[in-house]
This record gives C-alpha cells, sequence and structure tokens, in this order.
C-alpha cells in the first residue's frame, strides 16, 4: 500500500482536529427506562473505516463504497472523507436522482492485493419532534414531493399496496393521523425474522400478496414508505449503518466496533406542519425479537421503543443515502435496489455484498471524544 495517495476526497465542513464538538460522555440506563432521544443531548463525533481486500482470483476488480450523504443542521452533518490504497483508479460519484455519494475503485489485473481503506467521519445528534407543537414549515417543493411520492421497482404505490394503505388510513383526517395509523399498523401486523439475509430486499407488493409480512428493516420500513406514498404522504428510507451502542440500554438497538454486519434502514415522512418525521417500525419488531427472550408488544421495554421510534431517534447510526434503483457507474450488474453496503465486481460478475468475509470488507466505528 502506497501511502503517498492518502487524499480528502471530499471538503469537511470542518477539520478533523476540530471535529470532536465538546462531545458528551452518556452512561448506560437499563434497556426501557429513560428512552428519550433528545437532541439536548448534545452533538457526537463518529469515524467509519471501510477496509476492503478484493480477491483478485477474477482480475481487475471494482468496488463502490457508498459514502454519508445526508445533511441536514438539525442532526446530521458529513466531515470528509479519507482514503488509502493501491487501486489504479478512485473517483467519488454522485447519483444524479437521489444524491448519493459513494467512492468508485478500480483496480489492474495483474494488482495481487487489491486494497482500498476509506475514513469518514461525521457528527449528529438525536432527533426527536414534538408533535404536541406544530409549526410553521415550509411547504416540500414539487420536485421533492414528486420524487418521494412515486413508485419504484419494490415499492409500488397502486394494486393491493394502496389498497391496504387505504383500508389502514380510513378515517384517518390529517397526515399526521395517518403517518400515526400506517406506523402502528406496521408494528402491529410485522415480525422481524432473523433467517432474512442482510437487512432484507424491501419487495412490499411481495410481501402483502403473500401475507408474509416478516423481514427486516428494509422490509418492514420499506412497507411503511410504500404505504405512506401510496396515500400520497412524502416518504423516504434512509440506509445506513449503526456506529455504537445504545446510550439508553438497548442492546439490540446499537453496535460498536466491527459494524461490518451492522446496516440498518431507517424511514421519514413528511407531514405538514413539521417537516421530515423520524419514524422507525422495524427497530420496534427487532427489540421484541432481540432485547430478551419471550417479549411481546406489551411489555415495557417494547412499549417504551414504540411510543418514541414515531418521531425519534437515538443517533448512533449514520445515514448513507435516500436512493432507490440506482445505477452503479461503470457496473456491469443490474441496479441496485438501495445503497446500504460496499459493492463489487470482478471479471466473474457481481461479488455477494452480504457476505463480508468472501468480499472480503470489514467496517468499524469509534466515537471521537473530546480530548
Amino acid at each position: 500500500m502506497d501511502r503517498r495517495h492518502f487524499i480528502k476526497t471530499a471538503t469537511a465542513s470542518a477539520s478533523f482536529a476540530a471535529a470532536a464538538l465538546a462531545v458528551p460522555r452518556f452512561g448506560i440506563a437499563a434497556a426501557g427506562a429513560g428512552f428519550n432521544p433528545n437532541p439536548a443531548n448534545g452533538w457526537r463525533v463518529f469515524e467509519v473505516t471501510s477496509r476492503i481486500e478484493v480477491s483478485a482470483a477474477s482480475g481487475a476488480p471494482k468496488i463502490w463504497l457508498p459514502l454519508p450523504s445526508v445533511e441536514d443542521a438539525g442532526w446530521i452533518k458529513p466531515m470528509g472523507n479519507l482514503w488509502q490504497g493501491n487501486a489504479i483508479a478512485v473517483q467519488e460519484a454522485r447519483d444524479p436522482v437521489y444524491g448519493a455519494r459513494m467512492l468508485a475503485a478500480q483496480w489492474d489485473a495483474g494488482e495481487p492485493a487489491p486494497l482500498l481503506e476509506v475514513v469518514s467521519r461525521f457528527a449528529t445528534r438525536d432527533r426527536a419532534v414534538d408533535l404536541s407543537k406544530p409549526g410553521k414549515v415550509a411547504a416540500l417543493d414539487k420536485a421533492s414531493r414528486a420524487l418521494y411520492t412515486r413508485a419504484t421497482e419494490l415499492l409500488p404505490t397502486d394494486g393491493i399496496v394502496r389498497k391496504t394503505a387505504l383500508d389502514i388510513t380510513k378515517g384517518a383526517r390529517s397526515d399526521v393521523d395517518k403517518a400515526r395509523a400506517l406506523y402502528e399498523w406496521v408494528v402491529d401486523n410485522t415480525e422481524r425474522n432473523p433467517k432474512t439475509r442482510g437487512c432484507g430486499t424491501g419487495d412490499i407488493r411481495g410481501m402483502l400478496e403473500s401475507g408474509n409480512l416478516g423481514g427486516k428493516c428494509a422490509d418492514l420500513n420499506a412497507l411503511y414508505v410504500g404505504l405512506a406514498r401510496a396515500v400520497g404522504l412524502p416518504a423516504r428510507d434512509l440506509y445506513g449503518v449503526r456506529v455504537a451502542d445504545s446510550k439508553f440500554g438497548y442492546k439490540s438497538l446499537g453496535k460498536s466496533g466491527d459494524i461490518s454486519k451492522a446496516q440498518h434502514c431507517r424511514a421519514e415522512v413528511w407531514l405538514a406542519d413539521f417537516g421530515w418525521l423520524p419514524v422507525d417500525p422495524a427497530d420496534v419488531r427487532k427489540v421484541v425479537l432481540e432485547e430478551k427472550p419471550g417479549l411481546t408488544l406489551k411489555d415495557e421495554v417494547v412499549v417504551a421503543a414504540r411510543q418514541k421510534l414515531f418521531g425519534a431517534w437515538e443517533m448512533n447510526w449514520l445515514a448513507y443515502n435516500v436512493a432507490h434503483d440506482l445505477a452503479l457507474p461503470g457496473a456491469r450488474g443490474a441496479k441496485l435496489p438501495f445503497f446500504m453496503y460496499p459493492q463489487g465486481e470482478n471479471a466473474a460478475g457481481r461479488l455477494d455484498s452480504l457476505d463480508p468475509a468472501s468480499f472480503v470488507y470489514k467496517l468499524a466505528a469509534k466515537e471521537i471524544t473530546a480530548a
């Protein structure tokens, strides 16, 4: 590896040296006790390192890595990316539809040990919306409304999806009422399936037609987004990765250190008096399955999560992008339904992004604390 090629790929919003924004330290509470994501908890700074060591067996590999692309002054600020490695070409690319940023790299066929390491920093703080206090929010622009209500390949908004959404929201008068009705329905009627590979596929028509509403976050939260769009509520999936343990004690809702398999999709819905509202019905179902044996929706630890995850997120999580049906630049393979994992190709075809050990890649996260 030639360390002389250690280059900043994006202008940082602040120097890395100044990135530790007086980061507060948190103790761990008992799960369910005081589960209170709140912006007042303050900003935290994290660093995610993605290390790719692609097999050279089939020659001339290419990889694409998601980079932090979501930026909002209220809760997340990308701070720049650095890379080093021995690829013959590395460039940053951006999806023209959703603005998803990525690093694309290619190696020479004769390279015996393809290697790329990318370091990304970002600052974030908890999100929480007080639904008892509607405010004056600028209207969602026409282009964004069209983008976040339209169908995608795996999120249709007609047929059984629309019928189901209309049935769920029957009698709901406001957009808040509709959004909450959909959230409660997804929580009540789905389940987390531990046998689902990765985070799932997000084929919501298939879920509804089969009656099998099991899956993981990219299935359950996609179902919420698709149902919302079907009744005219702008909604979107946010694809990312967990970067720290839950400071509220939920072992199921956090991951630190090696985060190679900690990818997680969340959702937002646009409400006229509140703007983008964070929701995460899939994580409610994750608490039911994983927090401790035998939990039901009636247990206190689940009730606490359910109440908060309509309108709040604990931000121990990096949001990469909101992209669907994404074409990787220079790729031979099909479009991606979403872009949350490292992607790769070689002469034999597309690599298995859900198997870090055979790809080979490793993601690691750490919090940057003030000195």
